[in-house]
């Protein structure tokens, strides 16, 4: 089975509009055999940005991932200390905790960000 994670920006597309987003990567999304992840570190980065009026996401927001099969990727002691590893390329917490993540678990990242590649990660354009 193969596993995704999802950066920020992609879940928010997904939810908004799934058009803005690669074939591939909503192949991959909708593809019932994919684990599809979303990282805490992504929905509490929401959270800031909902809390400073910038972004309005559903107060539902858990059932609503759980509707199109998303689980939440929880941060561990493993990937806390795994981020002081990573070479200091992106400066942003958040991309780093899921560059992290998606290392230890073998998850190819979802995202359009540029600066992701450089740390060596399986990854797939948004």
């Amino acid at each position: 089975m193969t596993g995704y994670l999802l950066d920020t920006h992609v879940v928010l597309w997904w939810f908004d509009d799934p058009r803005k987003l690669s074939d591939a990567s909503r192949q991959a999304i909708e593809n019932a055999e994919s684990a599809v992840f979303v990282s805490a570190a992504a929905i509490w980065e929401m959270g800031i940005k909902k809390s400073l009026g910038r972004l309005d996401i559903p107060s539902n927001l858990s059932d609503v991932l759980s509707q199109d099969s998303i689980r939440v990727l929880n941060i561990n002691l493993h990937h806390a200390l795994a981020v002081a590893d990573l070479p200091m390329l992106h400066h942003d917490p958040f991309d780093r905790m899921q560059v992290a993540q998606a290392k230890l678990e073998n998850l190819t990242l979802i995202t359009r960000d540029k600066d992701i590649p450089q740390y060596q990660v399986e990854w797939l354009q948004a």
